[in-house]
């Protein structure tokens, strides 16, 4: 067994769109309409076979509460590793990301939160040097 899908809930698909891939620097690997919606699926460019990311609607009722209940208590809805936090916290930064926690070492992982601007909390991480 392993992990294909994982999903992320956003407020506007082509604005998380633009985010993923613009900023982030993820790659489109699906993107097919689907009614009022569609079904938009991104991968890093370090793994483009690996686990792919639905840009999924928040449009259940039950999304949106628990989406704002994550983000007022500063929880972070998933997190994505990278290889030095500190590196790109500041590239992220120089492109007007804002982050909800600076990079802090947590042990044996140094990690920093971002704000996705769809209604999440990002934990990006690293091993601690």
């Amino acid at each position: 067994m392993r992990i294909r899908y994982t999903s992320v809930m956003v407020d506007d698909q082509e604005k998380a769109l633009r985010f993923y891939t613009d900023v982030l620097g993820f790659l489109v690997k699906h993107d097919v309409p689907m009614g009022d919606a569609r079904w938009i699926t991104v991968v890093s460019p370090e793994n483009p076979a690996g686990t792919e990311l639905v840009l999924e609607p928040d449009a259940h009722p039950a999304v949106r509460p628990f989406k704002d209940a994550l983000v007022a208590d500063g929880i972070p809805f998933t997190a994505f590793v990278v290889v030095d936090v500190r590196a790109e916290y500041e590239r992220l930064r120089g492109l007007g990301v804002t982050f909800t926690q600076e990079p802090t070492d947590m042990g044996p992982v140094t990690t920093a939160v971002l704000d996705d601007t769809c209604g999440n909390l990002i934990q990006i991480q690293s091993a601690t040097r």
